[in-house]
Order: structure tokens, then sequence, then C-alpha cells
């Protein structure tokens, strides 16, 4: 499967709602015009009681999001959330457990070092494992 790819502006939009809600984690959605190419970016409310620990995204901005991207002729692409205290993201079993969507990658967005740092991830919820994976960064 080759590579999705991410806009320059996406990456800059998740760094910084990763960054506003810290030190609680945010959450949103990527849709997609193709199996790997974003086209918008969907902020969701965390609802989690525990936010600081986790992500759960708040029904209604779900569904929204969803009808959103039917009118506009996405898919869901990816799922992203951050990890507030992270340098070096990777799932925790939590986000294992909980990684509904096989056919969506999953990026979790670090803001616990000197620089953000993103990293995508293919994983089962079914296998339990993950696998990290490429994505590309496009101007576009």
């Amino acid at each position: 499967m080759p590579p999705i790819q991410l806009r320059r502006e996406h990456l800059e939009a998740m760094i910084a709602h990763a960054r506003e809600t810290a030190p609680e984690e945010c959450c949103g959605l990527i849709g997609g015009v193709s199996e790997t190419r974003a086209a918008s970016l969907y902020r969701l409310r965390n609802v989690t009681p525990n936010p600081e620990l986790g992500y759960e995204a708040a029904p209604e901005d779900l569904f929204a999001a969803q009808r959103q991207m039917r009118e506009r002729g996405e898919g869901l692409l990816a799922i992203y959330h951050s990890h507030p205290r992270s340098s070096d993201p990777s799932p925790s079993e939590t986000d294992v457990r909980l990684a509904y969507y096989p056919s969506a990658k999953y990026l979790i967005i670090g803001i616990g070092g000197m620089e953000a740092v993103i990293k995508a991830f293919s994983i089962s919820e079914r296998e339990q494992r993950w696998q990290q994976v490429e994505y590309e960064i496009t101007d576009e």
C-alpha cells in the first residue's frame, strides 16, 4: 500500500490542535478523496472522563464529520490524536484495543519534546498489534 499523502497545512493544524488541548489529548479525523490522499481535517471534541490519559470523540462531532465527509465525497483516511507528554509517540494498549477502523491509518502527535513529532500507524484491534507506516507531506 502506498503511503498516505498529507498536506503540510494538515500537519500544522494537527500540531496546533494538540498544543491547544494539552495537557489533554486531542482527536480528529482526516477525510480523503482516495485511499492515500488527504483532503480535509475534522477536529473532534475529546469527551472521555480522563482526557489526560485517552480520547473518545464526542458522538455528535463524529456523526457531523462523517456526514460532511459523505457530502464532500470523502472517505475516512486517518484518525489522529495526541500524546501530550511523549516525544516519540506510539500506540498505547488502549489505542490498540479501541482501533475499530482497520482500513484507517492512525496518526499520533507527540508534543512532549522540543519539536512536535507525528507518526503514522496501521493498527489491528482484532490481532492486537500495530506497525509504523510512512506518510508523505505535500504542499498541494
